[in-house]
């Protein structure tokens, strides 16, 4: 398809637009970890209540990416973006103003239903107002700028937190998602040539039948496979565990802490847009998510022992860690190219969930097993961790990050081009 010029003006409208919201949600799912000692004093949790707090999130997000995808199908993205914006900034606001765990856990849970559909509809954007082969380098530019909300979940979170209460952040952070919701129901458009109605992709008497299509369909698997291992471990480890990590086994002050996730983001938001980009040159999907994939699960082998490393190894590993997880976002475009074009927002949801499904299990399971061998030490009402309860917890993420790497070996390779015709043949 030719896109007019005015056409392109008005897909990079939309993008900002979406973009920006994505940025938020990237905030609110890695915020735990820049103020995790702050929500742990304020609500004198352990490390399990710590860890569903943080969950929770995931719990809501993983439930809704299929209906998200069919949502975006069927109802078209504007709607539901709008929608979602409304939700996650009351959901922001009660909770920056909880006095509770219990009104905490609401809150969180109301913010992952709001912003859950933000991905899923930024893919449907791009795959319906770009080129096909510029897919996975736009879903990586997109990444690129959207990890600033992760990268100001790190350091700069924890430094407005101690400078301004966590709490007024997150009532601030409520009042921009309407403002972001009701942004994208002004400029965002569900297809080409549209107004604000139409009819859209996928008849809805059909829906049932297209999202059986995508589930049965083998080739689509192995993509939110390897979404499981390698972003499920990720979502654990930088959305809550990496900062009491470093401070407590490592002996990092909770500024140099944060740096380092900070650094971590800056290292995925760069790998987003070099992996996509790299894999669009080279007209292959797998052998990137391979060799990418490896070099992260091997990093955990190193935080796993637990080893004291100088300040610029530490740095260097988080950097690396963050270029090499960026492999999981390829999985989107194996999964989309698998499936018909017009069920794409379905088949990267269904692997999109495998993400966020490892995530709601494995925060709260770290915990968990870190309980268990809990010394009973508390240290200004927030409990400590011996680098042996670390290990324990992190044997988890290690074992998923592998899963992940043995699923790409059975990832199918498109060449960057939609094969599900010929996978019907």
């Amino acid at each position: 398809m030719e896109f007019t010029p005015e056409q392109k003006r008005r897909r990079v409208l939309m993008l900002v637009a979406v973009v920006a919201a994505y940025v938020l949600s990237f905030f609110q799912r890695f915020a735990p970890a820049g103020i995790a000692q702050d929500l742990a004093a304020a609500f004198e949790t352990s490390a399990a209540s710590l860890g569903a707090l943080a969950a929770t999130y995931f719990y809501v997000y993983t439930v809704m990416q299929v209906p998200t995808g069919v949502l975006v199908d069927t109802l078209g993205p504007r709607r539901i973006l709008l929608l979602g914006g409304l939700v996650a900034g009351g959901g922001s606001w009660l909770f920056g103003m909880a006095d509770s765990l219990n009104g905490a856990l609401v809150g969180r849970t109301l913010v992952g239903l709001g912003v859950s559909v933000v991905f899923i509809a930024m893919l449907k954007i791009i795959a319906v107002w770009f080129e096909e082969r510029r897919f996975a380098t736009v879903v990586g530019l997109s990444m690129l700028v959207g990890n600033l909300g992760s990268v100001l979940a790190g350091a700069p979170l924890a430094w407005l937190a101690q400078a301004a209460g966590w709490r007024g952040v997150f009532v601030g952070v409520g009042a921009l998602s309407l403002v972001l919701g009701s942004t994208c129901w002004l400029l965002v458009r569900d297809r080409v040539g549209a107004g604000e109605g139409g009819r859209h992709g996928v008849d809805r008497t059909v829906v049932l039948t297209g999202l059986l299509n995508v589930l049965k369909n083998r080739a689509t698997w192995p993509a939110a496979a390897v979404n499981f291992g390698l972003a499920g471990s990720f979502f654990a480890f930088a959305g809550l565990w990496a900062t009491p990590y470093l401070t407590q086994v490592h002996g990092m002050t909770r500024a140099v802490a944060s740096s380092h996730l900070s650094l971590y983001f800056v290292g995925f938001a760069l790998g987003c847009l070099f992996i996509g980009g790299l894999s669009d040159r080279l007209g292959r999907r797998k052998p990137v998510v391979l060799v990418s994939a490896h070099i992260y699960a091997l990093i955990w082998l190193v935080w796993l022992t637990g080893v004291p490393l100088p300040a610029w190894a530490s740095y260097a590993l988080f950097a690396l860690m963050g270029l090499s997880t960026a492999s999981f976002t390829l999985t989107w475009a194996c999964a989309k190219e698998v499936n018909p074009p017009q069920l794409s927002g379905m088949s990267t949801s269904v692997t999109n969930m495998g993400g966020f499904l490892g995530g709601a299990l494995l925060q709260p399971m770290v915990g968990w097993v870190m309980d268990l061998s809990w010394n009973g030490t508390v240290v200004d009402g927030v409990r400590r961790y011996a680098a042996e309860d670390f290990r324990l917890g992190f044997a988890l993420l290690v074992a998923v990050a592998w899963f992940g790497v043995a699923a790409a070996w059975r990832l199918r390779e498109t060449r960057c081009r939609n094969i599900h015709l010929e996978l019907a043949s």
